[in-house]
């Protein structure tokens, strides 16, 4: 592949640590044309003629960080993505009809956090209930689609009708082709940004649910472990976490246990 950069296993380690270092990501061996392609726009958009110059460059400007992080980031997600979480979560609040706190602790583009606000409003018969969603995400681009709450219509039209018509507008003359939540939806859910790495997170003691999923597969386990006690002391007394597909964590069995399809309960 005709690369106009010149780039080496060199320079994509220290990309490596450099990740690392701010998030907690490990990136794997076979990212590296994934980590080319991407931070190759951001050498053109700066002007940079190779990748050496561009870290120079991302060590002595803070503003780049983000820019980094945003394109190193993977944010694949969809609306009710493992839909089983989500029953399971209908049928927690049915027999939980007090105030709840939930975080969505990745929460991409907005795809999982408005799922989560939909089951709300589904289980509680109301747009008008007393579930207050939290949703953080380290990608500050993510994040702005999000509050936005704007869909490709191809998305949307994956759901029911039902859920179409009631939690969507469709978009018409310059906005043909994309669908806004309804503002109501909205109103429970709180975004803002946050690196799981942090010591402290903006979070409170209290948290009912917490949604963590596809994201731990990104840490050693040490790291896990260390963000996983940070999460789980936020968690009330019965608390649930709620894990990826691919996510499994039997090695910390002195924090959690599980208590179904990736569903686990604070030990």
């Amino acid at each position: 592949m005709d690369r106009p950069f010149a780039y080496s296993n060199k320079e994509f380690e220290a990309v490596r640590q450099k990740i690392r270092q701010l998030t907690g990501i490990n990136l794997a061996d076979s990212k590296d044309s994934m980590v080319y392609s991407r931070l190759s726009r951001r050498l053109r958009a700066l002007g940079h003629t190779s990748f050496q110059q561009y870290l120079a460059f991302l060590d002595t400007n803070k503003e780049e960080t983000e820019h980094f992080i945003n394109a190193l980031t993977t944010n694949l997600t969809s609306f009710f993505r493992e839909a089983h979480h989500f029953e399971a979560l209908a049928t927690y609040l049915e027999s939980h009809p007090g105030a709840i706190t939930i975080w969505c602790a990745a929460c991409s583009s907005g795809e999982e956090a408005y799922s989560i606000a939909m089951t709300c409003a589904e289980a509680r018969g109301s747009l008008k209930h007393n579930v207050t969603i939290l949703a953080s995400d380290i990608d500050s681009k993510m994040l702005e689609k999000a509050q936005a709450g704007v869909f490709p219509i191809g998305h949307v039209e994956k759901l029911n009708l039902n859920r179409r018509k009631q939690f969507f507008h469709k978009g018409k003359g310059a906005n043909s082709g994309f669908a806004r939540v309804i503002p109501e939806l909205r109103t429970h859910i709180r975004f803002f940004q946050e690196n799981l790495l942090n010591s402290h997170y903006k979070v409170k003691p209290g948290v009912d649910i917490i949604f963590c999923r596809n994201v731990m597969i990104y840490f050693d386990k040490p790291t896990q472990e260390a963000i996983l006690k940070r999460m789980l002391a936020l968690l009330n007394p019965r608390g649930w976490y709620i894990a990826g597909h691919s996510e499994n964590f039997s090695h910390l069995a002195n924090l959690m246990r599980p208590m179904g399809k990736t569903i686990y309960q604070v030990v």
